[in-house]
């Protein structure tokens, strides 16, 4: 990846609808280049294509971030199982004092309830959970400005 495939993702980022045409202006280059390198980037999943909603707008009021202290041995099968809940919006393995964070939107806290007593705290290997609830949120994506 060189300097022009970092710019074109840094313009996607800030603007997912924008055009070829846009992207090649500000950037100098002709169209076909951007069509191109864009093209290459979302074949080797450099980039991919997808909406990110505002949680709200779809009736989910309830974000949080939950740590999860987990059995050494089920570390990736906990991790892969929190992954294909629907509520899940993110799922990492870390370091420190949790061995997988989540990030789930939900309908409310009642509902944040249940997914934690009936859902994650079930799953097996996992040994604790702390929950994070936000307040607000001020980014919900990777701005501008890749390393």
């Amino acid at each position: 990846m060189d300097d022009l495939d970092r710019r074109i993702v840094e313009i996607l980022q800030v603007d997912g609808r924008a055009s070829h045409a846009q992207m090649a202006r500000g950037l100098g280059v002709s169209e076909g280049t951007v069509r191109r390198r864009l093209a290459h980037l979302l074949q080797e999943r450099v980039i991919r294509v997808t909406a990110i909603a505002e949680p709200e707008q779809l009736g989910l009021h309830t974000s949080a971030f939950i740590g999860l202290q987990v059995d050494p041995s089920r570390v990736e099968a906990v991790a892969q199982e929190m992954a294909e809940l629907p509520e899940t919006e993110h799922v990492a393995i870390t370091t420190g004092s949790y061995d997988v964070f989540i990030w789930v939107n939900l309908r409310s806290s009642e509902a944040l309830a249940s997914f934690l007593h009936h859902k994650a705290g079930t799953v097996k290997g996992v040994r604790h959970t702390e929950t994070f609830v936000s307040l607000d949120t001020k980014k919900r994506m990777a701005g501008p400005g890749i390393a």
